[in-house]
């Protein structure tokens, strides 16, 4: 048995971030992935790595079956979750996602959707469409044949498709949307805002039982306006209660998973974040993130 601990580390680490990405991509909460990545330390360590001939399927395979049984059983533990659930946002992408092929898959908008695709579903799409892995190593790793796998992709690819925009905007489109809607939002422009919004578009709030946020999914367009509409004086509202002014916060648009989106910044920490899934032009559905458990891997920009 191989037992040369320090090649096995430098060999985990240069695999690391890979194995971060499909993780993440798979639970959708960079927190769980750092775990589950952690968790594949020991079993690569103490494998008979002479016997293994491709170091980074192998940490796959590892990285993606620890990631699935995890998220069977998350699944069961949200089902007591206060309200909404929506995926653990980041600042800095996995893998090196900022690449454009890769930057899709890890798009905000796109975890949601696969929150509702089963966890070997949602395995085999990930592996498949951010890794290119082909399906008879994917059977590999979740168990089942080719065939198996290749009418789980189908699947999971039908789902995924019926559930996206069918005219998505590019990066400088969405960027003066967010701008605009950001600018309706503090201006109370409600005609600005409504005019942004798709006819029946949705606002999802998770804010987790600890930060106010909507329990239920709002649905229309005007009803998606009045609420956001009320945000500003909801967040004065909330500095007050931890202590602080409104002059204490800064609202600003940064990348959100690799996408523009709206962050709201208050004592050095961000507080909150609403990220735009836009189709057509519109804003189809609007994510507000404000449970403070998820907003650890959200960086706060430099003001200047």
């Amino acid at each position: 048995m191989t037992t040369d601990t320090s090649d096995a580390a430098g060999v985990f680490e240069a695999h690391r971030s890979v194995l971060t990405g499909v993780a993440y991509r798979i639970l959708g909460t960079a927190s769980d992935a750092e775990d589950v990545v952690q968790e594949a330390w020991p079993r690569w360590s103490g494998a008979d790595r002479s016997k293994v001939e491709d170091p980074r399927a192998y940490l796959v395979t590892i990285v993606s079956r620890l990631a699935i049984d995890r998220l069977r059983s998350a699944r069961s533990r949200r089902e007591s979750y206060v309200g909404e659930w929506l995926p653990e946002p980041v600042s800095d992408l996995p893998d090196g996602a900022d690449r454009v092929e890769l930057a899709d898959t890890v798009e905000f908008a796109l975890l949601v959707v696969l929150e509702t695709l089963s966890p070997l579903e949602r395995a085999v799409f990930v592996l498949r469409e951010a890794f290119q892995m082909p399906y008879a190593e994917i059977g590999e790793v979740i168990g089942r044949s080719e065939a198996a796998t290749r009418q789980l992709a189908r699947r999971a690819r039908d789902h995924v498709r019926e559930r996206r925009p069918r005219f998505e905007a590019d990066r400088a489109a969405r960027r003066r949307i967010t701008e605009r809607f950001l600018q309706a939002c503090l201006e109370g422009d409600m005609e600005g805002l409504t005019g942004l919004l798709a006819e029946d578009a949705t606002l999802v709030g998770d804010g987790g039982g600890k930060a106010k946020a909507p329990l239920r999914v709002l649905l229309g367009r005007a009803k998606v306006g009045r609420f956001l509409l009320a945000l500003p004086n909801n967040f004065e509202r909330f500095l007050a209660s931890v202590g602080l002014g409104p002059e204490e916060i800064r609202l600003e648009i940064t990348e959100v998973n690799g996408v523009p989106a709206v962050i709201g910044v208050a004592a050095d920490r961000v507080i909150t974040a609403v990220v735009l899934d836009v189709d057509g032009g519109r804003v189809q559905h609007v994510y507000l993130m404000a449970n403070p458990d998820k907003m650890s891997h959200l960086r706060v920009p430099d003001p200047s």
